[in-house]
Protein backbone atom coordinates (compact mmCIF):
# COMPACT_ATOMS: atom_id res chain seq x y z
CA UNK A 1 0.00 0.00 0.00
CA UNK A 2 2.98 2.12 0.64
CA UNK A 3 4.94 1.70 -1.95
CA UNK A 4 1.25 1.96 -4.43
CA UNK A 5 0.93 5.68 -2.50
CA UNK A 6 4.06 6.54 -3.09
CA UNK A 7 4.43 5.98 -6.83
CA UNK A 8 0.95 7.79 -7.36
CA UNK A 9 2.39 10.23 -5.21
CA UNK A 10 5.21 10.60 -7.60
CA UNK A 11 3.09 10.31 -10.80
CA UNK A 12 0.57 13.03 -9.67
CA UNK A 13 3.89 15.22 -9.08
CA UNK A 14 5.83 14.66 -12.92
CA UNK A 15 2.19 15.59 -13.97
CA UNK A 16 1.81 18.60 -11.95
CA UNK A 17 5.69 19.77 -12.68
CA UNK A 18 5.97 18.56 -15.94
CA UNK A 19 5.59 20.40 -19.36
CA UNK A 20 2.38 20.19 -21.62
CA UNK A 21 1.99 21.09 -25.15
CA UNK A 22 1.62 24.61 -26.67
CA UNK A 23 -1.94 25.20 -27.78
CA UNK A 24 -1.97 26.20 -31.52
CA UNK A 25 -1.66 29.66 -31.68
CA UNK A 26 -5.60 30.21 -32.91
CA UNK A 27 -6.31 28.90 -29.33
CA UNK A 28 -3.62 31.55 -28.29
CA UNK A 29 -5.44 34.35 -29.94
CA UNK A 30 -8.82 33.56 -29.62
CA UNK A 31 -8.26 33.56 -25.44
CA UNK A 32 -7.11 36.93 -26.04
CA UNK A 33 -10.26 37.92 -28.15
CA UNK A 34 -12.59 36.50 -24.85
CA UNK A 35 -10.43 38.40 -22.26
CA UNK A 36 -11.14 41.38 -24.72
CA UNK A 37 -14.69 41.28 -24.65
CA UNK A 38 -15.10 40.79 -20.85
CA UNK A 39 -13.01 43.66 -20.03
CA UNK A 40 -13.58 45.82 -22.87
CA UNK A 41 -17.64 46.41 -22.41
CA UNK A 42 -18.50 48.12 -19.24
CA UNK A 43 -21.55 45.88 -18.40
CA UNK A 44 -19.39 42.76 -18.60
CA UNK A 45 -16.63 44.47 -16.88
CA UNK A 46 -18.83 44.99 -14.08
CA UNK A 47 -19.11 41.41 -13.64
CA UNK A 48 -15.89 40.40 -14.17
CA UNK A 49 -13.83 43.05 -12.45
CA UNK A 50 -14.58 41.29 -9.45
CA UNK A 51 -11.85 38.64 -10.52
CA UNK A 52 -9.52 41.55 -10.93
CA UNK A 53 -10.61 42.44 -7.36
CA UNK A 54 -9.93 39.02 -5.77
CA UNK A 55 -6.28 39.19 -7.00
CA UNK A 56 -5.96 42.76 -5.92
CA UNK A 57 -6.78 41.85 -2.35
CA UNK A 58 -5.02 38.88 -2.25
CA UNK A 59 -1.85 40.77 -2.98
CA UNK A 60 -2.72 42.96 -0.03
CA UNK A 61 -2.89 40.63 2.05
CA UNK A 62 0.13 38.10 0.49
CA UNK A 63 2.51 40.80 0.78
CA UNK A 64 1.24 41.55 4.14
CA UNK A 65 2.54 38.49 5.48
CA UNK A 66 5.24 38.45 3.72
CA UNK A 67 6.55 41.28 5.22
CA UNK A 68 5.77 40.21 8.75
CA UNK A 69 2.25 41.92 9.18
CA UNK A 70 -0.44 39.71 10.91
CA UNK A 71 -3.71 39.52 8.28
CA UNK A 72 -6.82 39.45 10.17
CA UNK A 73 -9.28 39.61 7.23
CA UNK A 74 -10.24 40.08 3.80
CA UNK A 75 -13.89 41.47 2.73
CA UNK A 76 -14.70 41.07 -1.49
CA UNK A 77 -18.11 43.40 -1.83
CA UNK A 78 -20.66 43.57 -4.98
CA UNK A 79 -19.42 46.82 -6.02
CA UNK A 80 -16.51 44.97 -6.61
CA UNK A 81 -14.42 47.52 -3.79
CA UNK A 82 -12.30 45.49 -1.21
CA UNK A 83 -11.30 45.53 1.53
CA UNK A 84 -7.92 43.80 3.43
CA UNK A 85 -6.91 44.27 7.00
CA UNK A 86 -3.69 43.55 8.49
CA UNK A 87 -2.26 44.34 12.01
CA UNK A 88 1.23 45.98 12.62
CA UNK A 89 3.23 48.85 12.21
CA UNK A 90 0.82 51.40 10.43
CA UNK A 91 4.33 53.30 8.76
CA UNK A 92 7.73 51.75 7.60
CA UNK A 93 8.64 49.33 4.47
CA UNK A 94 5.95 46.49 5.50
CA UNK A 95 3.36 49.08 5.23
CA UNK A 96 4.19 50.68 2.09
CA UNK A 97 4.86 47.23 0.34
CA UNK A 98 1.71 45.71 1.52
CA UNK A 99 -0.44 48.95 0.40
CA UNK A 100 1.61 49.30 -3.14
CA UNK A 101 0.72 45.48 -3.92
CA UNK A 102 -2.94 45.99 -4.53
CA UNK A 103 -2.61 47.58 -7.68
CA UNK A 104 0.39 45.81 -9.16
CA UNK A 105 -0.77 42.23 -8.20
CA UNK A 106 -2.90 41.30 -11.39
CA UNK A 107 -0.97 42.21 -13.41
CA UNK A 108 2.32 40.72 -11.84
CA UNK A 109 0.47 37.55 -11.42
CA UNK A 110 -0.50 37.62 -15.13
CA UNK A 111 3.18 37.84 -15.73
CA UNK A 112 3.75 35.27 -13.91
CA UNK A 113 1.32 33.17 -15.04
CA UNK A 114 2.64 34.10 -19.04
CA UNK A 115 5.99 32.87 -17.97
CA UNK A 116 4.80 29.18 -16.68
CA UNK A 117 2.76 28.99 -19.72
CA UNK A 118 5.42 30.05 -21.85
CA UNK A 119 7.55 27.07 -20.52
CA UNK A 120 4.63 24.89 -20.79
CA UNK A 121 3.95 24.35 -17.39
CA UNK A 122 0.12 24.57 -17.53
CA UNK A 123 -1.12 22.12 -15.15
CA UNK A 124 1.31 23.70 -12.98
CA UNK A 125 0.06 27.36 -13.42
CA UNK A 126 -3.66 25.58 -12.57
CA UNK A 127 -2.76 24.40 -9.03
CA UNK A 128 -1.28 27.26 -8.18
CA UNK A 129 -3.70 28.98 -8.68
CA UNK A 130 -6.38 26.64 -7.06
CA UNK A 131 -3.89 26.39 -3.91
CA UNK A 132 -4.01 30.49 -3.22
CA UNK A 133 -8.08 31.05 -4.06
CA UNK A 134 -8.23 28.40 -1.07
CA UNK A 135 -5.70 29.81 1.00
CA UNK A 136 -7.58 33.19 -0.12
CA UNK A 137 -10.60 31.88 1.06
CA UNK A 138 -9.82 30.95 4.83
CA UNK A 139 -9.09 34.88 5.13
CA UNK A 140 -12.39 35.96 3.55
CA UNK A 141 -15.24 37.52 6.41
CA UNK A 142 -18.29 38.18 4.46
CA UNK A 143 -20.66 36.05 3.00
CA UNK A 144 -20.73 37.48 -0.55
CA UNK A 145 -16.63 37.16 -0.83
CA UNK A 146 -17.03 34.05 0.40
CA UNK A 147 -19.56 33.16 -2.51
CA UNK A 148 -17.04 34.57 -4.74
CA UNK A 149 -14.45 32.61 -3.63
CA UNK A 150 -16.18 29.39 -3.94
CA UNK A 151 -17.28 29.92 -7.11
CA UNK A 152 -13.95 31.28 -8.53
CA UNK A 153 -12.03 28.38 -6.69
CA UNK A 154 -14.62 25.56 -7.94
CA UNK A 155 -14.25 26.79 -11.02
CA UNK A 156 -10.33 26.38 -10.95
CA UNK A 157 -10.71 22.77 -9.20
CA UNK A 158 -13.36 21.52 -11.93
CA UNK A 159 -10.93 22.42 -14.84
CA UNK A 160 -7.93 21.20 -13.38
CA UNK A 161 -9.25 17.54 -12.24
CA UNK A 162 -11.90 16.96 -14.58
CA UNK A 163 -11.38 18.70 -17.75
CA UNK A 164 -8.78 17.55 -20.71
CA UNK A 165 -5.64 19.02 -21.49
CA UNK A 166 -7.30 21.07 -24.44
CA UNK A 167 -9.50 22.33 -22.34
CA UNK A 168 -6.59 23.40 -19.53
CA UNK A 169 -4.89 24.98 -21.90
CA UNK A 170 -7.52 27.51 -23.40
CA UNK A 171 -8.75 28.30 -20.04
CA UNK A 172 -5.45 28.82 -18.55
CA UNK A 173 -4.30 31.01 -21.24
CA UNK A 174 -7.66 33.25 -20.57
CA UNK A 175 -6.64 33.69 -17.62
CA UNK A 176 -3.36 34.96 -17.97
CA UNK A 177 -4.51 37.35 -20.60
CA UNK A 178 -7.33 38.68 -18.68
CA UNK A 179 -5.19 39.31 -15.17
CA UNK A 180 -3.08 41.52 -17.88
CA UNK A 181 -5.28 43.17 -19.81
CA UNK A 182 -7.60 43.28 -16.64
CA UNK A 183 -5.03 44.75 -14.77
CA UNK A 184 -4.60 47.96 -16.79
CA UNK A 185 -8.03 49.18 -16.20
CA UNK A 186 -8.25 50.09 -12.03
CA UNK A 187 -5.93 52.11 -12.06
CA UNK A 188 -7.03 54.63 -15.09
CA UNK A 189 -10.64 54.24 -13.60
CA UNK A 190 -9.19 55.16 -9.79
CA UNK A 191 -7.84 57.88 -11.50
CA UNK A 192 -10.47 59.42 -12.92
CA UNK A 193 -12.61 58.65 -10.38
CA UNK A 194 -10.20 61.18 -7.91
CA UNK A 195 -10.35 63.61 -10.55
CA UNK A 196 -13.84 64.16 -9.75
CA UNK A 197 -13.24 64.25 -6.86
CA UNK A 198 -13.88 60.78 -5.16
CA UNK A 199 -11.72 57.99 -4.00
CA UNK A 200 -9.80 60.38 -1.43
CA UNK A 201 -8.47 56.88 0.46
CA UNK A 202 -7.47 55.58 -2.10
CA UNK A 203 -4.29 52.69 -2.25
CA UNK A 204 -2.28 56.16 -4.00
CA UNK A 205 -3.29 58.33 -1.05
CA UNK A 206 -2.08 56.32 1.34
CA UNK A 207 1.05 56.11 -0.14
CA UNK A 208 1.44 59.24 -0.33
CA UNK A 209 0.92 59.51 3.47
CA UNK A 210 3.18 57.12 4.05
CA UNK A 211 6.07 57.96 1.56
CA UNK A 212 5.40 61.53 1.01
CA UNK A 213 5.52 60.98 -2.55
CA UNK A 214 2.49 62.69 -4.63
CA UNK A 215 -0.34 60.25 -5.47
CA UNK A 216 0.75 60.94 -9.24
CA UNK A 217 4.11 59.23 -8.97
CA UNK A 218 2.25 56.41 -7.11
CA UNK A 219 -0.20 56.22 -10.25
CA UNK A 220 2.62 56.28 -12.57
CA UNK A 221 4.26 53.27 -11.11
CA UNK A 222 0.28 51.55 -11.14
CA UNK A 223 0.13 52.10 -14.60
CA UNK A 224 3.93 51.47 -15.97
CA UNK A 225 4.18 47.92 -13.97
CA UNK A 226 0.42 47.30 -15.21
CA UNK A 227 1.44 47.98 -18.84
CA UNK A 228 5.02 46.55 -18.94
CA UNK A 229 3.39 43.41 -17.82
CA UNK A 230 0.93 43.43 -20.39
CA UNK A 231 3.70 43.71 -23.28
CA UNK A 232 5.92 41.27 -21.90
CA UNK A 233 3.50 38.96 -20.66
CA UNK A 234 1.85 39.21 -23.97
CA UNK A 235 5.06 38.24 -25.67
CA UNK A 236 5.05 35.32 -23.63
CA UNK A 237 1.98 34.37 -24.63
CA UNK A 238 2.12 35.02 -28.37
CA UNK A 239 5.44 33.01 -28.07
CA UNK A 240 7.73 35.91 -29.62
Amino acid sequence: MDSTATASLASLWDEVSGTQPDPDLWVVVAALGLALAVVIPHGLWRISRNAITIAHEGGHGLVALLTGRTLTGIRLHSDTSGLTVSRGKPHGIGMILTAAAGYTAPPLLGLGGAALLGAGRITLLLWLATALLLAMLVMIRNAYGALTMIITGGLFVVVSWLAGPQVQAAFAYVVVWFLLLGGVRPAFELQAKRARGGAGDSDADQLSRLTHVPAGLWFFLFHAVSLCSLIGGGRWLLGW
